[in-house]
């Protein structure tokens, strides 16, 4: 597959890549080269020509909650614990009912193929028939994700709560069976497995070292929530007074992979917490507009950077109010920004940082995904502008998109080289 127009992406934080009006050569869903003239081998006839239109790559959300996504944009009044207690116990005890599960998720998914995002790590609830729901219609949507069933034993409401042995055991029949479908594959599989304890105040210490055993057990990667709130953080040390960090909870238990965990929100690490983030290379996913919306916080972004640490972008719906990753770039620059005024030393991102974490950045979780350097898997974004492309670069372009740009403007999308 050849593809032509004006192709921009980020290989590092620090400025765009711009090809314009040149050929992108596609085999086997991954990039092999950018040319300004047709590859050899190739005729006219071989080439999608998008005109003046842009070729991005897609967006990467690396923490959203699926069964919250009806809830999304109602409750801000609150802060994250009576949050959970009022509006999202509610909501996720509802698919318990696969009718409504099917439902919502499928207006889930529809709505992350509308605003462009192609990966995602995705929580689901405690339900397992619903969690077979997510994956299912995941695989037919085309769409890249890891997706975990919800795990919580203790300190949730009594109509959604687990018994610990019978969470390890649909944790481990969620696993095999997926394992089962994808190694029926030939290719890569798209859809993938993540262990997904809620957070350390709703899981017992015998569900998480079974969680962690499980991961170890099957190669798997771990996906939770680490001091996102005060009273949070505080509840932990209560449960917890013979660690000395929420981090150092998830490390005791095994929740904590080398390379295969994320963790989000951390806007109150302790020193202590940023050595085990560097010492296990944890993702952090950061949810700026989340963070504003229940009041928790401003996460140290430029200090996490400065400290090499891997971050990628998450929506967080539905603390999050919206699953367009252009808005959550916008409140990243913003949160950034604010964050500066009171601490001069930590630079506000760029328009270019803030994009790779929403693409290559978080896309590092997947493997080779969201650049277009050679032997990147191809997920993609066609974006034709509405008005009056001619008057900025393609930088400036790409930026008028993010900031006012409508989902309107995406006119294709691809994953792995397969439009959807």
């Amino acid at each position: 597959m050849i593809l032509k127009g004006n192709i921009i992406f980020t290989s590092t934080p620090e400025k765009f890549d711009t090809y314009p009006n040149s050929y992108i050569l596609v085999i086997d869903g991954k990039v092999k080269s950018i040319t300004k003239e047709i590859p050899k081998g190739y005729t006219e006839e071989d080439v999608k020509d998008f005109g003046d239109a842009l070729i991005i790559p897609g967006f990467v959300d690396v923490h959203v909650h699926g069964p919250q996504f009806y809830n999304s944009g109602i409750g801000y009044s609150k802060e994250l614990i009576p949050w959970l207690n009022e509006y999202t116990f509610p909501l996720e005890s509802k698919f318990k009912d696969i009718d409504f599960a099917k439902k919502a998720y499928e207006e889930f998914i529809n709505e992350l193929c509308k605003v462009g995002t192609t990966r995602a790590c995705v929580m689901a609830t405690i339900h397992k028939d619903a969690t077979n729901i997510l994956i299912d219609l995941f695989e037919k949507s085309g769409l890249g994700a890891y997706i975990g069933k919800v795990n919580m034993d203790r300190n949730s409401p009594d109509y959604l709560i687990e018994n610990t042995k019978d969470s390890i055991k649909d944790t481990e029949d969620l696993i095999l069976e997926l394992e089962a479908k994808n190694n029926k594959e030939q290719l890569k599989p798209l859809v993938n497995y993540i262990v997904s304890p809620r957070f350390v105040p709703s899981t017992t210490a015998e569900l998480m070292k079974n969680l962690g055993n499980l991961s170890e057990k099957y190669n798997l990667p771990i996906q939770s929530h680490l001091d996102e709130n005060r009273d949070e953080i505080a509840w932990v040390e209560s449960l917890h007074p013979e660690v000395n960090s929420f981090c150092e909870v998830y490390e005791h238990y095994g929740l904590l992979r080398n390379n295969q965990t994320i963790m989000a929100h951390c806007i109150y690490n302790k020193p202590e917490e940023i050595e085990l983030l560097k010492k296990y290379n944890i993702m952090v996913a950061h949810c700026a507009q989340s963070n504003f919306n229940l009041s928790s916080g401003i996460m140290p972004l430029r200090y996490y950077l400065n400290e090499n640490i891997s971050v990628g972008i998450g929506s967080d719906v539905g603390a999050g109010h919206t699953l367009d990753m252009r808005k959550h770039i916008i409140s990243t620059i913003t949160a950034s920004k604010m964050y500066w005024v009171d601490n001069p030393k930590y630079l506000p991102l760029s328009i270019s940082e803030a994009y790779y974490l929403a693409t290559k950045g978080g896309g590092s979780f997947f493997g080779k995904v969201g650049s277009f350097e050679t032997d990147y898997e191809f997920d993609a974004l066609i974006v034709k502008d509405e008005s009056t492309p001619e008057m900025f670069s393609l930088e400036e372009r790409l930026e008028r998109f993010i900031y006012r740009g409508d989902s309107k403007w995406i006119k294709h999308r691809y994953v792995r080289g397969n439009e959807y």
